[in-house]
């Protein structure tokens, strides 16, 4: 049985040994090498499993998510670690390059040998509306952990006591995997969480929430005498657009499809399609009629916190009182209270006023259709969105090639993933997944928070010249022993283990 008692704010005694704890297990997890911890994080995956029934009961009293929600995520956050902790084992990550001394065209070449190394101690910033899978142990911890750098996390306000359940099963797993320092550690409070970006022993940060306080400490993390990366992950209105030849065939298939995305969750989740670009014409009417049905027997759901209630009345009332916007359905309103719940609603915005509240993101179960006439007038409205994490098309081939380009390419520059003929709400951790995008979206569209490459943002890469063989990383050396070889690139070849 863990215990869940949470402080309601940590103090700067209390955040500086929380710090230097994990500056000493920064070293421990670099020095117990890549299997090792693997191995801690599948005990990790397994501690939270053992205390499944705990987690997800506290974790519902907190969000209102509902077990079976809430049990999946716990099975997606348990995944992401083993995840990971195969990731690092295999150690293609350390993109480990060899280019061996001798002549070059532009003269002698040194013996140059190229590895990535643990940036060192992190700072995660959990999420609202994930608290197991982008909370204490979700994916910027996994993917931390498994680069070899400890995490700090600051506990977000909306499920403290599961955070405290989580972290303590962490704790518990690393000590059974024989650390002698736990390699995460839990804050509380806004304060504390300013404090923690500005410790200068912290090296990277990774965030999951709103854009108004993820720019706040990115700046923060800027202004600081040594700056450190900041990994933001903001949020996005991703566009999803319908073309003539879909809209005509499968009008229904689609409605249904896209009332069940963008309500997923009472709308909160970041890669929520905000907007539906739809063609005018018989066959957009068709499918406007089909997503008014759907959405009108649509009951409220209860939303993470009061406050997250109060934003989106807020803006979906902005969006509303915007000029040219309509209603177009809404769903059942809940009896009752309605302080904490959002109500389903479609709202339809004349092309002509794409600008203001229709363009940005509005946390909640809310979608904003807009009609083309044409393919100009597509482009048009393109150019008036902001960058995305997604953005969704569906199309049939040959009829709808021409939409299917421009938003391909429009996609492909604006977002970091681009969906065809599904929803983008699912993120499947994978080797191929990219979750980011331009900013606003992310603060960095280099990175992502979700998949293989996650790991990348928590390394930084460091050249061996002309090194002798005993002092050089073991995967760096002409023959490394059995548990160090790696996928590495030799002299230009790739050459597998």
């Amino acid at each position: 049985m863990l215990s869940t008692q949470v402080p309601t704010e940590t103090s700067d005694a209390g955040l500086e040994a929380c710090c230097r704890r994990a500056e000493e297990s920064a070293a421990e997890l670099e020095a117990v090498g890549r299997r090792r911890r693997a191995k801690v994080l599948d005990e990790m995956a397994a501690a939270l499993e053992q205390h499944r029934a705990e987690i997800v009961a506290t974790a519902d009293a907190e969000t209102s998510l509902g077990e079976p929600r809430l049990d999946g995520e716990l099975t997606r956050t348990c995944f992401q670690l083993r995840f990971m902790g195969a990731l690092v084992a295999e150690g293609s990550y350390l993109e480990a390059t060899i280019d061996h001394a001798g002549p070059t065209p532009m003269g002698a070449r040194p013996d140059l040998r190229r590895v990535l190394k643990p940036l060192g101690p992190v700072a995660v910033f959990g999420a609202s509306n994930f608290p197991l899978a982008f909370s204490v142990a979700g994916g910027d911890t996994a993917s931390a952990l498994a680069a070899g750098c400890p995490v700090v996390v600051k506990a977000h306000p909306a499920h403290p006591a599961t955070s405290a359940l989580c972290a303590q099963a962490l704790v518990e797993a690393s000590e059974r995997a024989g650390l002698h320092e736990p390699p995460v550690g839990l804050v509380f409070g806004e304060a504390a969480g300013v404090r923690l970006v500005q410790h200068p022993a912290i090296k990277a940060i990774g965030f999951t929430g709103s854009l108004r306080g993820g720019r706040s400490l990115f700046d923060l993390a800027r202004s600081r005498p040594d700056p450190v990366p900041f990994y933001g992950e903001l949020g996005a209105l991703n566009p999803l657009v319908v073309a003539p030849g879909a809209a005509e065939r499968r009008a229904g298939e689609i409605a249904k499809g896209l009332a069940a995305s963008f309500t997923l969750g009472v709308g909160q989740f970041c890669t929520k399609p905000g907007l539906l670009l739809a063609p005018a014409g018989p066959a957009g009417d068709a499918l406007k009629e089909e997503l008014a049905a759907q959405v009108s027997t649509m009951k409220a759901g209860r939303m993470l916190t009061k406050q997250v209630a109060q934003a989106f009345a807020a803006g979906s009332a902005a969006l509303a009182s915007h000029p040219g916007v309509k209603l177009v359905a809404e769903g059942v309103a809940p009896d009752g209270d309605e302080a904490w719940w959002g109500t389903p609603l479609v709202l339809e915005a004349e092309a002509a006023e794409v600008d203001g509240p229709v363009t940005e993101e509005c946390f909640g179960p809310v979608l904003v259709l807009v009609r083309y006439r044409d393919l100009a007038q597509l482009s048009q409205i393109f150019k008036k969105l902001k960058p995305a994490l997604t953005v969704s098309l569906h199309a049939d081939l040959p009829q709808d090639r021409s939409v299917a380009e421009l938003v391909n390419k429009a996609g492909s520059e604006m977002a970091g993933r681009v969906v065809w003929g599904g929803y983008p709400t699912g993120v499947a951790v994978s080797w191929a997944m990219h979750h980011g995008g331009p900013y606003p979206a992310t603060t960095d569209p280099l990175h992502t928070s979700v998949g293989a490459a996650a790991i990348r943002r928590w390394l930084r890469p460091v050249c061996y010249q002309d090194f002798p063989q005993e002092m050089l990383p073991p995967e760096l050396r002409d023959d490394p022993p059995p548990e160090h070889q790696v996928p590495r690139r030799v002299d230009g070849e790739l050459v597998l283990p």
